[in-house]
């Protein structure tokens, strides 16, 4: 038998030990360099406006700069599956919504990463309505021209989204099934580009998170036509629900939150954790989101954790029901 000596073994001990401490109090120092925020759309849309709106807010908590970097592309895939592969040392962190976290792994049989199992969540930000809107160049002017369009024999509606695998897909995909729509899929790198099209009236209408529309509806470039939600928002009163529009089972909202690969210390985890927390209760913040049409979210990390897994498992199941499968 091979003899170990004691030496040896108190050596490995002392070096675990002494690289544990090291790392502890890495930690505990967090942050000492610049913070990058990762979007996985392009610019314009609501994630890239959630991200822009708490970093700054951020910035002045945690006494570095938060950047905010956008890697669209894939549905989400690309950016959200850099943070994945990221060293978990909390300084590549993800902006993750419905769309990269729940929706898109759920519906691709061949996603790259489970969002249960593959990140960590740090704390939740806002959930948000989705608004259904036209350009007011073209002939749908409501929601009953909208769905006659939709209907007729010989047409379709062509529908925007921020990609295949967004919460928008899922969203539409969901209203052509429980009303019997022909609805065109135009999937997008994000929010932004699908807008600026439905705006050009390149496409029909564009189903999108009132954070990225409320402003051209306010403009009048967009015309809101139906929202989601058990109630009407109020910065769209006018607007009925799907609900009130007789499609009753299309009440999708989405959500954002701050994740970062899994394995990061827990005294980063909670420092980012509280961090978030507190910038989304200074004025500034709030302020914008209620502008934006949103409600803050007030889950602690354990709640928004589970939060996420049944948001995931309900993407599954809807999918399944409307036959939804894609394959970037």
């Amino acid at each position: 038998m091979k003899m170990i000596k004691l030496s040896s073994v108190f050596g490995y001990l002392a070096a675990f030990y002494l690289g544990t401490l090291g790392f502890s109090a890495l930690a505990q120092d967090y942050p000492r360099q610049p913070i990058k925020i990762v979007v996985p759309w392009a610019p314009g849309g609501n994630v890239d406006i959630t991200a822009r709106t708490i970093a700054p807010a951020l910035s002045e908590i945690l006494g570095q700069q938060v950047v905010v970097e956008n890697k669209p592309g894939a549905g989400g895939f690309i950016g959200t599956l850099g943070v994945v592969r990221a060293a978990p040392d909390g300084y590549t962190l993800l902006l993750g919504s419905s769309g990269s976290i729940a929706v898109g792994p759920a519906l691709d049989k061949n996603a790259p990463y489970n969002p249960t199992k593959d990140l960590t969540a740090i704390g939740p930000i806002h959930e948000a309505p989705m608004v259904l809107s036209v350009s007011p160049k073209g002939q749908i002017k409501n929601f009953a021209d909208f769905t006659a369009k939709a209907k007729a024999a010989n047409s379709a509606v062509s529908i925007g989204s921020a990609g295949n695998g967004s919460s928008q897909h899922l969203a539409l995909e969901l209203l052509a099934l429980k009303l019997q729509l022909k609805l065109t899929h135009i999937p997008y790198k994000g929010s932004g580009p699908a807008i600026n099209d439905a705006v050009g009236g390149q496409i029909d209408s564009i189903l999108d998170q009132v954070i990225a529309s409320i402003g051209h509806i306010k403009g009048g470039t967009l015309v809101a036509i139906a929202q989601s939600g058990n109630t009407r928002s109020a910065l769209l009163p006018g607007v009925p629900t799907f609900q009130e529009l007789g499609a009753k089972d299309v009440d999708i909202l989405t959500f954002t939150g701050l994740f970062g690969p899994v394995g990061m210390p827990a005294a980063v985890t909670d420092k980012l954790t509280a961090a978030l927390k507190q910038a989304l209760a200074t004025t500034a913040v709030k302020e914008r989101f209620t502008s934006l049409g949103v409600d803050i979210m007030s889950l602690d990390r354990a709640a928004f954790t589970q939060y996420v897994a049944k948001d995931f498992a309900t993407a599954m199941a809807i999918g399944k029901a409307a036959n939804i499968v894609i394959n970037q």
